[in-house]
């Protein structure tokens, strides 16, 4: 059976009961969105803050191929495999995008046997939060040009503004707009353009913030553009728009309580792209999940180099999280396709192949280990073309760096199939008590973090920036001081160049544009050619999704 065919056969519980059977939730504390969804209020998160936290889990995974590696199947798999343990274990993802949904994924909520359900509900509309995300980020925008058309008291100068449209959707041809066409009525004629909503400023802000007060103290942070005589930045707060804004996602804040098919809580909550963004579900989810679990296993967005750092230099940072260790997803096919096999070739056996891609494994094993200081378990995700040649193989090359790696099955099999995975996982979990380092003191210049990301975590030579870009750095560096760093890159490659496969070194990483993420805290440091709104790929995923006359969605996997 296909994914969705496998979620629309699942036996749910009603999530209202599955909160006070496990985890003692009262019905009171819930605000149902029919029987399977709900949120939990932030109230009742409020009177949790005197608990001890549980043991929190990374998941991530080697550089993504067209492959697919199996990263959030994996989340649902050990959640389900540690409860089955005996663990009393939440699972934290973020809320798939509509983007790629109808772009490539064709949906995000786990796969197989490893699945959080309601299926088609997660990946399409969900409880709304997307879309108040992007409303909230499009009230801005339209107030800003309201501002200028009625006056500009602000002198904000319509050639310095930063701030874009956003929506929820694949849609290049949205890159690059111009607005205010049509005469007076209409406003000042000026360029704009559209980032995806995971892109957005306001994502970020929603999954870093810790309540509505700073919520909105965040949101009126945010720069939209710059004043024509001193170059002064304007803030959403300056706009008086930072109130409705907030208004706007007073219900979206609260976090979104699902189910896997085994019947296990999860939490999904926010989206932002890793690639374009910092690839983190919210941190009011994973703190409450530490508050109410004994483990908390979450994912950080595609490859360890950017999911894994920014989960650590700017979530774990900014929220004082400190993860026990992490898993690294693989596949064999994903490694035969580092070593240089043509997609259409990966189901058959290729051990040179297969040696030649785990450098992408052992780049992504020793960032973990030693540049994040944090122990490490491989999880093989398992298809059934491999061998027991090639998962032997990848098994040797992960202990002779010192990290088990463990063959799951879940995606056959359920929390059942990765039992061996979730006892690995335990034990170390349990076992170590050395907390992660950072890729950078704080205190580095602007110019230095992004250089100890490049050369430290992609294997780079160096960083490069014209003129332009460079002063941009610098000032921003020294307006904004303490803030980490977002790189915005391609996450099929250590390097810039999505086609450069395996682990490649002693490349220079162009830094092409920057910009202030105030409200969130950090600056994104845009890295190559890398798009902040994605297109839709020759067939897109949407061309296959239908619904049928029952109302029964199909083509989702």
């Amino acid at each position: 059976m296909s994914d969705i065919e496998i979620a629309q056969r699942a036996v749910m519980k009603p999530v209202v009961e599955l909160m006070r059977e496990r985890y003692a939730v009262e019905a009171e504390h819930l605000v149902p969105y029919g029987h399977y969804k709900a949120k939990l209020s932030l109230d009742y998160i409020r009177q949790l803050e005197g608990r001890d936290d549980g043991r929190l889990i990374l998941v991530t995974a080697v550089s993504p191929t067209p492959a697919g590696e199996g990263k959030t199947t994996t989340s649902v798999g050990l959640g389900d495999a540690l409860n089955r343990l005996g663990h009393n274990t939440i699972t934290c993802l973020r809320e798939p995008s509509l983007g790629p949904c109808f772009g490539i994924k064709g949906g995000a909520a786990g796969g197989g046997y490893a699945q959080i359900v309601p299926m088609e509900d997660i990946n399409l509309h969900f409880t709304g939060d997307f879309h108040a995300i992007g409303a909230a980020h499009n009230l801005l925008a339209a107030m800003l040009d309201n501002h200028i058309t009625h006056g500009n008291e602000l002198d904000i100068d319509p050639r310095l503004i930063t701030y874009k449209r956003v929506m929820d959707m694949n849609d290049r041809a949205l890159r690059q707009t111009v607005v205010g066409l049509g005469g007076t009525p209409n406003g000042f004629p000026r360029e704009d353009g559209f980032d995806i909503t995971v892109a957005s400023e306001v994502m970020a802000i929603f999954c870093l913030a810790t309540s509505l007060a700073d919520l909105k103290e965040r949101l009126g942070r945010i720069v939209v553009g710059y004043t024509r005589a001193e170059r002064k930045p304007v803030t959403a707060k300056e706009l008086q728009a930072h109130g409705a804004m907030a208004a706007l996602l007073k219900d979206a804040i609260s976090p979104n309580v699902v189910q896997s098919l085994e019947n296990n809580i999860a939490f999904v909550h926010g989206g932002p792209f890793a690639n374009i963004a910092h690839g983190c579900n919210s941190v009011t989810a994973t703190r409450t999940a530490l508050k109410l679990a004994d483990y908390v296993v979450t994912e950080a967005g595609f490859g360890a180099d950017l999911g894994a750092e920014k989960f650590i230099d700017i979530k774990c940072r900014m929220a004082d999280l400190k993860p026990r260790m992490v898993v690294l997803v693989a596949t064999v096919r994903a490694l035969k396709y580092h070593g240089g096999v043509a997609v259409p070739d990966l189901g058959e056996e290729n051990l040179a192949a297969l040696e030649a891609g785990c450098v992408n494994l052992e780049r992504h094993l020793e960032n973990i280990t030693q540049v994040f200081g944090l122990p490490c378990v491989v999880s093989i995700n398992h298809f059934t073309q491999d061998t027991d040649a090639e998962i032997e193989l990848v098994q040797k090359k992960a202990e002779a760096l010192g990290a088990t790696a463990v063959v799951a099955r879940h995606w056959a099999d359920g929390g059942a199939g990765a039992e061996a995975l979730a006892e690995a996982v335990a034990k170390v979990a349990e076992s170590n008590t050395v907390e992660h380092q950072y890729t950078y003191p704080q205190s580095a210049s602007l110019w230095d973090k992004i250089r100890a990301v490049a050369t430290r975590v992609y294997g780079a030579e160096d960083i490069a920036a014209n003129a332009k870009v460079r002063a941009q750095i610098d000032e921003l560096g020294a307006t904004y001081p303490d803030f980490p760093v977002c790189i915005a890159k391609t996450q099929m490659s250590f390097s810039t160049d999505p086609t450069r496969r395996g682990a490649p070194s002693g490349h220079t990483v162009e830094v092409s544009e920057v910009r202030v993420a105030a409200g969130a805290g950090f600056i994104v440091a845009i890295a190559g050619n890398m798009m902040t709104m994605p297109g839709l790929p020759k067939a897109p995923a949407a061309q296959r999704i239908d619904v049928d006359d029952s109302g029964k969605i199909i083509g989702l996997f």
